[in-house]
């Protein structure tokens, strides 16, 4: 299997950005590496990442300087790699069009256009993804282009637990969430019973209060979502008696399910 598109999201439009990310993560053939509004600090990550893609807009208005600075940067320090450079943006002028251009940008997509969505983009990346890879030359700091570096196999697999805890309305911002991220992690390397000991260890806490706080943040969702979502996010068998998962339960589901994707 190639490997995935490593892209780099520049944009501070949130829509587009929650819409972009959700559909990068539930490919098998692109990985979303950052997300940023602010100019300054995608150089940065550009740098230290070496994504394939950028995915730019020019005005971020609600963040920090703009795509030109960007491209300015990239145009004067060049990387190891040279990204390829996807615009999407607002702004119809010609005249900013050429100036992009003239910086690096290898294609420009309107948001103003009839057929825009974050699909159109994707699906324009997909079938540009075969040159892309093969124009770019390989980097010697990074391993052979087939494989799977550790630290991306594990950025992936905590955004795809993300996500799948955000579809059924696990609180992102309550300590259960994080609880149960690590849980579900733990559980796909390796099946093991006591799991709220494995993760009151790690964050020095007492497992009655770790198992609370799991479940506690299921039973919210169960509680609070609309009950559409879950029967269509979560399908496994529940006990109508109970009316939610147990923790064990929700915890081996998607262990189980993530382990058959991958």
């Amino acid at each position: 299997m190639d490997r995935r598109l490593e892209i780099l999201l520049i944009e501070d439009d949130v829509e587009l950005c929650n819409e972009l990310s959700q559909l990068i993560y539930m490919s098998d053939d692109m990985l979303l590496i950052g997300a940023t509004n602010n100019a300054y600090k995608a150089i940065e990550i550009i740098k230290d990442k070496l994504p394939d893609v950028l995915l730019l807009d020019l005005e971020l208005s609600i963040g920090c300087g703009n795509g030109i600075n960007v491209l300015q940067e990239l145009r004067m320090s060049p990387t190891e790699k040279t990204p390829y450079i996807l615009v999407i943006t607002n702004n119809t002028s010609n005249t900013t069009y050429e100036i992009v251009r003239s910086l690096g940008a290898d294609f420009i997509i309107s948001k103003h256009q009839q057929d825009f969505s974050p699909k159109y983009v994707l699906d324009f990346l997909r079938i540009a993804k075969p040159t892309i890879l093969g124009s770019q030359k390989s980097v010697a700091t990074k391993k052979n282009s087939s494989t799977e570096t550790q630290e991306q196999y594990e950025r992936r697999i905590k955004q795809r637990i993300s996500y799948e805890l955000n579809r059924v309305g696990i609180n992102p911002k309550s300590i259960g969430y994080t609880y149960l991220q690590d849980s579900i992690r733990l559980m796909l390397e390796k099946p093991r019973a006591g799991i709220c000991t494995a993760i009151a260890d790690i964050y020095k806490k007492s497992e009655p209060s770790v198992e609370r706080a799991m479940q506690n943040a299921i039973n919210r969702a169960w509680k609070t979502s609309d009950i559409e979502s879950l029967l269509t996010n979560y399908t496994a068998k529940i006990s109508s008696e109970k009316g939610t998962p147990t923790l064990t339960e929700f915890i081996c589901y998607y262990a189980n399910k993530l382990r058959n994707e991958y």
